[in-house]
């Protein structure tokens, strides 16, 4: 069974197994405008929870995407160095950054379920 968790900062994990798939919300898209260019980590990587794991760079600005959890870098998605807008046609599926091998589940705890993320959502507007 998968599990979606998502971050203060709009990044979500959408976890199955150990091993946790990372990218941004819809709110994080629009507001950052349309993509250009994404720069992905090196598989192997090492993260530590809020560790700049990617960054986007959009018309409007350049952004980083923090790691949700502590973890390995496993997987990259490669095919947003040819097609950056699939961060803002697809965010919550093929427009993925990271895929991460957890190193602590526990710390999945800490972050915020749909419901949880959606109120805090509603908090900002």
């Amino acid at each position: 069974m998968s599990a979606l968790r998502f971050t203060k900062d709009h990044e979500w994990i959408r976890v199955d197994g150990d091993t946790g798939t990372v990218g941004i919300s819809d709110y994080a898209q629009e507001q950052l405008g349309d993509i250009v260019f994404v720069d992905l980590p090196d598989v192997g990587k090492s993260l530590a929870k809020g560790d700049e794991a990617a960054v986007v760079e959009s018309v409007k600005a350049a952004s980083e995407i923090y790691a949700p959890v502590n973890g390995e870098v496993a997987e990259v998605n490669q095919a947003l160095a040819d097609e950056p807008a699939k961060v803002n046609t697809d965010p919550m599926g093929e427009g993925w950054f990271l895929k991460m091998k957890i190193a602590d589940a526990a710390e999945l705890d800490e972050l915020m379920d749909e419901a949880a993320y959606d109120a805090y959502l509603e908090s900002l507007r």
